[in-house]
This record gives C-alpha cells, structure tokens and sequence, in this order.
C-alpha cells in the first residue's frame, strides 16, 4: 500500500490493516482524552490499579497487554502505552490515556486530541 493511500486511510478515521515486511499492524485514528483524576488507585478492567503516573491506557478492542503507539497528529508528539482498561463501545474517542501519557503527548491542558494509534504488539 502506498504512503498517500495510508494517510488517506488514516485521515478519514479508518481502521487499516497495512503490512509491514511479513507482519500487519493495526491503525486507527480519532479523538484521545485522558482520565479524570478521579480514577487513581481504583482497579482497572484488568485487575491492574490505575495509576496517572503509569503510560497506560483503556481502549474498546486491543487485548490487555497490548502495546500501542499513539501520535498527536497535531504536534507529531508519540508515546507507547500498554492496554490495561476498557472503553465503552458507545464512547466516541478512540483511547483513554493516563495523565503522564496526555503530557508526553502535549495535549494534557487542552483535554483531547486527534491522534492516531499503531499497534505494536
């Protein structure tokens, strides 16, 4: 698949599955947010205490455990954050980060972002 076609894809908030050597990876773009601060030290879907400090993050489908790159479209700012939470299906953002992640992201005063996620594992 070529790079326009990709970025094509991508802009539109498609899930694609583009091949890279003998593997496939896993885009998606929309809207990222980050955890009310209420959520600290309460168990997450996994069993796992949610800390803001971590570089974590709840999605709808990847499985626990999952790492997953998430770039600011805005500023090209990236992170890796594993899966430990879910989303509800009906929740129009594609990812839930922790504070830490929202920061490393730049994004953490204006409350959400577009970005878009590649998982990596």
């Amino acid at each position: 698949m070529m790079k326009t076609q990709l970025a094509s894809l991508l802009f539109y908030g498609v899930i694609a599955f583009i091949t890279l050597g003998s593997g496939i990876v896993l885009a998606e773009t929309g809207n990222a947010v980050h955890y009310s601060d209420k959520f600290q030290g309460r168990k997450t879907a996994n069993g796992d205490i949610f800390d803001q400090n971590g570089l974590t993050a709840a999605h709808k489908k990847f499985p626990y455990g999952s790492q997953v790159k998430v770039t600011n479209l805005a500023n090209n700012q990236s992170v890796v954050v594993t899966i430990n939470d879910r989303m509800r299906r009906r929740n129009k953002n594609i990812i839930d980060v922790t504070s830490r992640a929202a920061k490393e992201l730049g994004f953490i005063k204006k409350g959400r972002a577009r970005v878009s996620l590649e998982l990596v594992r």
